[in-house]
């Protein structure tokens, strides 16, 4: 498991837009660098069931923890646009596979209990069985 430190990741730009833009690239980065990024916070008991569940498939995560991290508020923000194409869906956990966005806690259990989890996972290289 990896947690991305607050401090570690150095954000560009000023208020405003270029935030954003650099949140929006900051984002598009992790998913695209890491085989599998979950967005949670860490109060979050639906945030806790989907790193579980990735944790007993033998993935180890990239977690971005937004209420320790100092851009935590913008990616939410964003996360929740992502999160409205259903209009059910919380904007966290937001998991993101092979750079691409999964979905949150519905998403991920469907795919789980459908068997369509475990072979996205083995194509993003994030299992190797």
């Amino acid at each position: 498991m990896q947690v991305v430190n607050p401090s570690g990741v150095r954000m560009e730009g000023s208020e405003g837009a270029g935030k954003t833009g650099a949140t929006h690239e900051r984002i598009r980065k992790l998913a695209a660098g890491n085989a599998v990024v979950v967005f949670t916070t860490s109060g979050c008991c639906m945030c806790h069931v989907v790193k579980q569940l990735l944790f007993g498939l033998g993935v180890g995560p990239t977690i971005v923890e937004l209420d320790h991290d100092e851009a935590g508020q913008e990616i939410h923000a964003i996360l929740r646009s992502l999160s409205r194409g259903d209009g059910r869906q919380q904007a966290v956990p937001a998991v993101f596979v092979a750079g691409k966005y999964l979905g949150g806690i519905e998403t991920v259990m469907a795919c789980h209990i459908n068997g369509t989890l475990v072979p996205l996972l083995k194509d993003s290289g994030a299992l190797w069985l």
